[in-house]
């Protein structure tokens, strides 16, 4: 999907053109991959006002250590006055809009280990329907990928850094080549992960089911969002660890994301799911979710305590030892995805 360019980006603090929101070529960033990204779509209520959904359940710096400069208003989030003056109102249609920001180490720096200044984007730019304008209604057509996801303790799978993507693009590639829209990335213990860039939900006899976060996944907000609108519709949901087959057993399959939204899965691997067509319980997460999106701030994230689960992660870890899970709210919904739980109701 080309991007759109729009009027300004913010960028360390003030406004400026598109096209001059430049970094050094030799960037620790542009060589080692050192920054951390959220992407949300910005929609509009009834009275045409912005509206930014919730944040993530903690900033994806805190995961690779990187602080924020001082003084970054908002904490480095885009909010309705960056997106309003962010884009360009003729080319950037008020229901798709993204703001997206970037923490990144972006001072010249030839080393693995940067001590490099960070540096904060904010941008706001036209967004369409990331897997085609029918997808929503029509599905896609995916694939299981060669690619695994990465290994606990390789990488930090709960933050969008972007180090993570070059696995996302091998399956998003692949994918491409060989004639699906998306591919479907397994865990290295062979169960079902998430796709190159989305959670992924199984339907089962009425029931929601989705990959835990051991699993190599990120805690999406619109994964969050959809557990939610299920629990209030009186759906049934878990997370468990899902064996490949079951993604051609299922009744119905979709994606969640802030690019997918909510996306129907209609096919893996050339097997159809269910009927091969978007499914009933799809659709009603699908209405649910667009009837409520203008009200997504509302939505209390229910991984509010992550973030400071992944602070003592980060004071507890060091060469030689074992990371130390503690602080007060550690002990409660990251412990549901612990090895020895394979399957949790949520």
């Amino acid at each position: 999907m080309a991007m759109v360019k729009s009027d300004k980006i913010w960028m360390n603090g003030r406004w400026v053109p598109w096209d001059d929101a430049k970094i050094h070529v030799l960037s620790h960033v542009a060589h080692y991959a050192s920054s951390v990204f959220e992407g949300i779509r910005a929609y509009d209520d009834a009275a045409g006002t912005e509206r930014v959904p919730a944040r993530g359940p903690h900033r994806p710096s805190d995961a690779v250590g990187q602080d924020l400069p001082d003084g970054d208003p908002g904490d480095a989030r885009a909010d309705p006055q960056r997106v309003r003056r962010g884009r360009e109102p003729e080319r950037a249609p008020r229901s798709a809009t993204s703001a997206r920001s970037s923490i990144a180490a972006t001072r010249t720096w030839a080393s693995t280990r940067s001590t490099a200044p960070v540096e904060v984007a904010i941008a706001a730019y036209p967004w369409g329907k990331y897997l085609g304008e029918d997808a929503l209604t029509k599905g896609v057509a995916v694939k299981v990928s060669t690619w695994q996801r990465f290994a606990p303790n390789t990488l930090p799978a709960m933050a969008k850094a972007s180090a993570n993507y070059m696995n996302s693009q091998l399956i998003k590639m692949e994918a491409l080549v060989d004639g699906y829209a998306e591919g479907i990335a397994l865990d290295v213990h062979g169960s079902v992960s998430e796709g190159s860039g989305q959670n992924l939900f199984a339907v089962i006899r009425g029931e929601l089911v989705t990959p835990p976060l051991h699993s190599s996944i990120l805690a999406g907000i619109t994964r969050d969002t959809v557990i939610t609108l299920a629990r209030e519709m009186n759906l049934g949901v878990r997370e468990m660890t899902m064996p490949r087959e079951l993604l051609y057993a299922a009744d119905e399959l979709f994606f969640t994301g802030t690019a997918v939204e909510v996306s129907p899965i209609t096919s893996v691997d050339k097997l159809p799911v269910g009927s091969g067509t978007r499914g009933p319980i799809t659709k009603q997460i699908q209405d649910a979710f667009f009837s409520r999106r203008a009200r997504t701030e509302r939505q209390a994230p229910r991984l509010a305590h992550a973030r400071p689960c992944v602070r003592a992660l980060r004071r507890g870890g060091g060469r030689g030892r074992a990371p130390v899970v503690s602080g007060p709210r550690c002990g409660s919904r990251l412990a549901r995805t612990t090895p020895d739980s394979s399957s949790r109701s949520v």
